[in-house]
């Protein structure tokens, strides 16, 4: 079931980066202000790198310190990556770790536009980093560790990367409460970062088991509401013109994102999600550890 999971996943991403979507489509760009980012951060940014897959703003909470070195599980077009590697300059590092090749084209195109010389991105797994012991000083990831099968996996992976003194900032799904079976046992919703997700207490309890304190777990208050429409919005395709009772997300033909059954890649999520208020279920978080 994993590696059907892990298919999934990696298919859909890649379709996603091989799209147009970027932050100059209004609805894109609506999302990752809702999740904590500043019209000044996405200005500042390749707008290739944010294609609206984020729930928080990582890089807002890590406090970030120049010449230290991070690292991004699930870093897509780079979007965290380009933000982290300001925060740490020249005299730092920020590392991208991603399975989907097409994501990666994307962000070192990204990363070659921006001109920045301490960015790298890696291809991998995040529940196997290529990377040394006691490494980076500080992980982040967004809405990436609920997509991951084995999360206890990815969760003594970052232990192992981190430095002594080093620091978890990840943004992600989790669950106030059981969901619905219709909902947990549907690899759209999975893949649309809704099943896959953990309870709140089981986060908390997962980051102690892999050796962290002063773990937190946050729920951020944020709707989920404007991530689902993201997902529901095909993200293979080319958003055309915002329709204009709905100004912020843009209208998408299900026409050119069918799979080779015929149906629309998203449209078993979108059923799903008109029938039950994420909010309740699930919430926006921001994750907090440090490595003793």
């Amino acid at each position: 079931m994993s590696r059907t999971i892990e298919e999934a996943v990696r298919e859909k991403y890649g379709a996603v980066a091989a799209s147009s979507l970027s932050n100059e489509h209004e609805g894109v760009r609506g999302v990752a202000e809702a999740f904590g980012y500043t019209a000044e951060e996405l200005a500042s940014i390749p707008a290739g790198a944010n294609m609206g897959l984020s729930c928080g703003n990582p890089t807002a909470t890590a406090n970030l310190r120049p010449g230290e070195v991070v690292v991004d599980l699930g870093s897509g077009g780079g979007l965290d990556v380009f933000l982290a590697a300001r925060k740490v300059g020249p005299t730092g590092r920020a590392i991208g770790i991603d399975m989907t090749p097409e994501m990666l084209d994307r962000a070192r195109a990204n990363a070659g536009r921006q001109g920045l010389a301490n960015v790298e991105f890696i291809e991998s797994t995040i529940d196997r980093l290529p990377l040394p012991d006691a490494s980076a000083d500080c992980v982040i990831s967004n809405c990436v560790i609920n997509l991951a099968p084995d999360k206890q996996a990815v969760l003594r992976e970052i232990a192992r990367v981190l430095k002594p003194g080093g620091r978890v900032a990840v943004s992600d799904i989790a669950l106030k409460r059981p969901l619905p079976p219709e909902i947990g046992n549907d690899l759209l919703a999975y893949v649309g970062c809704i099943a896959g997700a953990i309870l709140i207490d089981d986060y908390v309890a997962g980051l102690k088991a892999a050796g962290f304190s002063a773990v937190e777990v946050i729920d951020t208050k944020r709707d989920l509401n404007a991530y689902a429409k993201v997902e529901s919005q095909a993200g293979c395709c080319s958003p055309p013109a915002a329709d204009p009772s709905s100004p912020r997300l843009p209208v998408v033909s299900g026409s050119c994102c069918a799979d080779e059954s015929g149906a629309a890649v998203h449209t078993g999520l979108a059923e799903l999600l008109r029938k039950y208020d994420v909010n309740e279920f699930a919430s926006s978080v921001q994750v907090y550890a440090i490595k003793p």
